[in-house]
């Protein structure tokens, strides 16, 4: 094809509707799980999950142990066969592939190093095994041990190197192989919290800069919080929530998701008010409504929970103003966190309710102690209404 004729297909792109429309769509289904079932025996470990990841996202598979994201993950890599349905990468299905065929590359959680290999050798060698080319190699090989800031340390055993370290060899070897995508089971599990923290902020800017589509598997909710684009909260073999960490959080759409993602307060109850932009619960735990400033769909006197998150409680001394969402009680415990404390509040009704308030906000007030009666309350807009 000549240069012209490039030059006028990649025009007729640019100016097609239709043809963005197609690769749009094959951007944000790169990845695409489809109906997929994993069976042992008569246990079912995947329960018919769909979801599809966009080209270059890192996306996250977050739940509790035996929640079947880890199953999920080694169906991609071919470590597990598919019982029924269809896992495709970039439009090819994975399922006609043998594992050492596909274009994905995973990272185990114990990273799985060749101990009596150097650095260099342990990245070097899936490339070995295919046959690459000497110079091609070397190239390949320095390249991504340069970007993983681990080229100094290339004649090092695995045994004298730190976890983080390790952690970035074994980054490296599944990068140098450039797949189409990469599976991280659990990849800070093994490090201290102090490193944890500071090396997902590296990961995910070192995968950015490569831009490889990523998928990861954790139970812990900051690491996905903190690293993915996106996740899934699974449980019981089934997504239960999928969503923008933002919208995870700060909109779940069931007790399970409001209390496995974060820590929240919970309030149930039953509708005695419906309309577009407002909604009035009645509960036994506070001696008011609660109001929460939006609609939802069901009929009047249906039970609900509302689950209002501990830092969008404020505390007080003084009977808080307006007729709704508050509370009286004793403090009970205070846990001082650095930056904020969390205060737990023995409502007069039974119930405790945990409020998080910024050590800021406690040099602004009489900070109460254990004993001291107080008020809670919380904004119309704090509430999310939850019917499951």
């Amino acid at each position: 094809m000549s240069s012209d004729q490039s030059g006028a297909l990649a025009g007729a792109a640019a100016s097609s509707p239709s043809l963005n429309a197609v690769a749009n769509d094959a951007a944000d289904n790169f990845v695409q799980v489809v109906d997929v079932v994993k069976k042992f025996g008569e246990t079912v470990a995947v329960k018919g999950v769909n979801l599809s990841v966009k080209k270059g996202e890192l996306f996250a598979l977050l739940g509790s142990s035996g929640c079947g994201k880890s199953t999920l993950l080694r169906m991609m890599a071919g470590l597990e066969s598919v019982t029924s349905g269809k896992i495709l990468i970039d439009g090819e299905d994975l399922a006609q592939l043998p594992p050492y065929r596909r274009p994905v590359n995973m990272m185990f959680q114990s990273y799985a190093l060749f101990p009596h290999m150097t650095v260099e050798g342990n990245v070097a060698f899936g490339l070995k095994q295919e046959g690459v080319p000497k110079a091609e190699l070397k190239d390949r090989v320095q390249a991504v041990l340069d970007l993983v800031q681990m080229g100094r340390f290339a004649k090092r055993k695995p045994n004298q190197l730190s976890g983080g370290q390790q952690q970035r060899v074994a980054l490296a070897r599944s990068l140098v192989k450039r797949p189409k995508l990469l599976l991280l089971d659990e990849p800070m599990s093994a490090l201290d919290k102090q490193i944890r923290q500071r090396t997902q902020i590296e990961l995910v800017n070192i995968l950015d800069k490569v831009g490889v589509t990523c998928m990861m598997v954790t139970h812990d909710q900051e690491e996905a919080m903190t690293m993915a684009s996106r996740l899934a909260v699974m449980s019981e073999g089934e997504i239960i929530q999928l969503g923008t960490p933002h919208e995870v959080y700060e909109y779940p759409n069931s007790r399970f998701s409001a209390e496995f993602i974060g820590s929240t307060n919970l309030f149930d109850g039953h509708t005695v008010e419906d309309e577009p932009d407002h909604v009035f619960i009645e509960t036994p735990d506070l001696p008011c409504r609660l109001y929460v400033s939006h609609g939802i769909t069901g009929p009047l006197g249906m039970p609900v929970t509302i689950s209002v998150r501990p830092e969008r409680i404020a505390l007080t001394r003084k009977p808080p103003e307006g007729a709704y969402n508050w509370g009286k009680g004793v403090v009970t415990n205070i846990a001082y966190m650095g930056g904020y404390s969390l205060y737990h509040v023995k409502l007069d009704a039974g119930k405790t309710v945990i409020a998080n308030v910024t050590s800021l906000a406690l040099t602004e007030i009489d900070p109460p102690t254990w004993g001291d009666e107080v008020y809670v309350r919380w904004s119309a807009s704090a509430g999310v209404v939850l019917t499951s």
